[in-house]
């Protein structure tokens, strides 16, 4: 892939590098991790590392900005701006550490670096990267230590990129730069088959297919959904792997893969915040799911499973599930939609999604029908089905998560590696 210029006459490849909230929590941290950097960029390659705010630090930001709003709601402009501090600390810090090892580097924020967003406060879209000054200071021979989760708008206002930001600025900057690699360093040691503090028997994967891992990260699997997108889009591998531990870690990528070539479920997801809301007896006609879902969409509410009921007496059931952070939010509002159009909007928590994930399903029967076996023999009842070309998704009382993942898990011997 395209390389930049260290010395005259030399080319070397690119690795971009992220580390997140955990592995930067404190000053000791930091100085470890910046002479890890600076060993890795000895092996010949040119550096760029992106760096998430330390520790907890953003969620006292928010604390603060909360604190001093009473009861206003902080002013989005101003709170992105605020929280973008949180990675400027990190980054300036990182770049001290790496200069004190002997090796140059220079700090970024987002706006030097040249991350340009769209004007949507708090989840931000990159529009472009402008990667003029990355590549001169690359080709002076300096680390580059960014400052992830951010950018500038059009209008020139701080932006934000929501949580898990810093993932996505990595791989947008990987593509940016054509990077050899994006590397995500975390406290976890790589993808595994499901969550192991629930399942002892979960297998960490090797690497995995950009399409399995989307699934799995929009399910709650320890990376960015915006960040797979981006590195399948471009065909930029990411490896995940653990900031402590020299272990190997696991490689997403789009090319062939051997390991789980022939398992057709390579993993379990779960997502523990769910909510579901049901609309009762409205009438059966062209349009009034539109009526309900599209105020849900201009108000910021993201519906994911929906599930409507066979007609009777010209009324239908509409149930839907969203995250558990709107779900007050989205039940008043669709009470409030429904209002003259529906007999009854009832809603409840503590709901969660189960889902068997895996690009071999495409092309064979019987995976739904194991999954519903399975299930139902560990006592654990489906509220909502929904799937996908690649996925099949129960939606279950949050309660029996442990039953169902390891469940799930044997039923599909998910311990036991790919013949």
């Amino acid at each position: 892939m395209a390389s930049n210029t260290g010395n005259p006459g030399e080319t070397r490849p690119i690795i971009v590098q992220k580390y997140g909230g955990s592995s930067v929590a404190d000053a000791e941290k930091i100085s470890t991790i910046a002479r890890k950097i600076c060993d890795r960029a000895e092996t010949g390659v040119s550096m760029v590392v992106v760096v998430s705010a330390m520790g907890d630090s953003t969620d006292e930001l928010i604390d603060l900005a909360n604190a001093v709003s009473g009861d206003h709601p902080p002013a989005a402009r101003e709170l992105d701006t605020l929280l973008s501090t949180g990675e400027l600390v990190t980054s300036t810090l990182m770049a001290m550490a790496i200069t004190a090892t002997g090796h140059p580097a220079v700090s970024l924020s987002g706006q030097q670096a040249g991350i340009r967003t769209d004007k949507t406060h708090g989840s931000a879209r990159i529009a472009d990267i402008r990667a003029d000054r990355l590549r001169r200071e690359l080709d002076q021979g300096r680390i580059c230590v960014v400052a992830g989760f951010q950018g500038l708008s059009d209008n020139d206002d701080v932006t934000t990129l929501g949580r898990g930001g810093s993932d996505t600025t990595a791989v947008a900057l990987g593509v940016a730069l054509k990077a050899d690699q994006c590397e995500i360093y975390t406290d976890v040691d790589g993808i595994y088959t499901t969550d192991p503090r629930l399942v002892p028997t979960a297998r960490k994967l090797a690497e995995i297919g950009y399409d399995e891992m989307l699934e799995m990260a929009s399910l709650g699997a320890k990376m960015n959904p915006r960040s797979i997108e981006l590195g399948a889009v471009y065909d930029v591998p990411i490896l995940v792997a653990s900031t402590f531990e020299d272990v190997p870690g696991t490689l997403i990528h789009g090319g062939d893969y051997m390991m789980e070539v022939r398992r057709a479920v390579t993993g379990v997801a779960i997502d523990r915040d769910v909510s579901k809301i049901t609309v009762r007896a409205v009438e059966d006609r062209p349009g009034v799911v539109g009526q309900i879902f599209v105020p849900l969409a201009e108000a910021g509410v993201s519906v994911d499973v929906i599930v409507q009921n066979a007609s009777l007496e010209g009324l239908t059931d509409v149930t839907f599930t969203v995250s558990g952070g709107d779900f007050e939010r989205a039940l008043a509002l669709t009470k409030e939609i429904c209002s003259e159009m529906a007999q009854d909007v009832a809603g409840n928590r503590g709901l969660a999604k189960m889902s068997i994930v895996g690009t071999g399903m495409q092309n064979g029967p019987g995976y739904a029908a194991t999954m519903f076996a399975a299930l139902s023999k560990a006592g654990v009842n489906i509220e909502m089905i929904t799937t996908s070309e690649i996925r099949i998704t129960c939606v279950i009382d949050a309660e029996h998560i442990g039953e169902a993942a390891n469940a799930l898990h044997n039923a599909f011997e998910l311990d036991q590696a790919g013949d």
